[in-house]
């Protein structure tokens, strides 16, 4: 008979679970993703100012490596500002000479002939007590005549005359130079006693600051023009440079460069076309200045005056290079804005 065998279990497997026994459960493996990480603002805005920056030198290196075409445009820049500059500079000497002209903007008092020096000095007092009278100053009639020979140059002719035809007068200077207000202040005066009458001479008074106005107006028309023609130059420039990088545009939008990215060196190369400008507007006015300071001297000397051309101070010539630095920045804006719009990245 054949002995009954039981069958081997193979080497290595695993027992059998007892009938009824708990099987462990295998723990499934972890899934891993992607970690999102945050990252802080000051890393933001330490990333922005290296952006910021890098854009800048490469934007000027950009302008260095082509000197003559990017210098033609500065200085297309630069005389489009020259004329505003100079009209400013003129309306500024106006303004010192109008202030000197309210200075000197009087109205003279004529005495009837019938008053005595004493009388004279009664009625300089009555003007003086006057709120809108600032200032008086007596001239006698001897005084008067002396003056008068000496400005006509008829000292033997007039010597001659028995009496003298002239009165006595006061000089008042008035607290308001307004034309309304010495009208005001010359009837006032008229109703004194002893008062035979009162000149008040303003027409060349009103003429120059009608034409001090007209000349604010005028500088304002040409400074908007020109600036105008500022933005035209930058952004015709700029539109140029943006067509030339039109494939690194496409290529950097494909990767998800927002317009602001794309938008930042042409923004700096504006920037720099207008501070050159300005520098070089600069130097244009300092040369006419030194070629027409000459002749006008010469000139003011031959009527018997001492006058200089005026110059753009410290705070003039900051006013000048923000002002075409940010025309620049605006020509560029506006021309890299209207172009970004029209490029799809393909």
């Amino acid at each position: 008979m054949k002995r009954a065998t039981t069958p081997r279990r193979p080497t290595g497997a695993a027992p059998r679970a007892k009938r009824g026994a708990a099987v462990p459960r295998q723990e499934a493996p972890k899934r891993r993703g992607a970690n999102s990480q945050q990252t802080r603002f000051s890393s933001r805005m330490r990333a922005w100012g290296r952006h910021h920056r890098a854009m800048s030198w490469d934007s000027f290196y950009r302008l260095v490596r082509h000197p003559v075409g990017n210098l033609l445009t500065m200085l297309a820049i630069a005389i489009a500002l020259v004329l505003p500059a100079a009209l400013w500079l003129t309306l500024d000497s106006a303004r010192l000479l109008d202030a000197e002209l309210d200075e000197s903007a009087t109205l003279t008092v004529y005495l009837a002939t019938s008053v005595d020096a004493a009388q004279a000095v009664r009625i300089e007092e009555a003007v003086s007590a006057e709120q809108a009278v600032l200032d008086t100053r007596m001239i006698s009639a001897e005084q008067g005549m002396a003056e008068f020979q000496q400005s006509l140059g008829l000292d033997d002719v007039l010597a001659g005359l028995d009496d003298n035809p002239l009165p006595a007068s006061i000089v008042v200077r008035p607290q308001d130079v307004e034309p309304a207000a010495m009208q005001q202040l010359a009837m006032t005066l008229e109703a004194l006693t002893g008062v035979d009458e009162v000149r008040v001479d303003l027409a060349w008074v009103e003429r120059l600051r009608h034409l001090a106005a007209l000349g604010r107006r005028v500088a304002l028309a040409l400074g908007m023009l020109f600036g105008l023609g500022v933005l035209l130059v930058v952004g015709n420039t700029i539109r140029l440079a943006v067509e030339s990088r039109r494939r690194e545009i496409e290529v950097v939008m494909l990767i998800g460069a927002t317009h602001a990215f794309v938008r930042r060196p042409f923004l700096y190369s504006g920037a720099w076309y207008g501070l050159g400008g300005g520098i070089l507007s600069l130097g244009l006015l300092g040369l006419g200045n030194h070629w027409l300071s000459l002749p006008v001297a010469a000139l003011a000397a031959s009527y018997g005056a001492s006058f200089s051309l005026p110059q753009l101070d410290i705070t003039g010539s900051i006013i000048l290079l923000s002002c075409s630095t940010l025309l620049g920045w605006l020509g560029a804006w506006l021309a890299v804005t209207r172009h970004l719009s029209s490029i799809r990245p393909r």
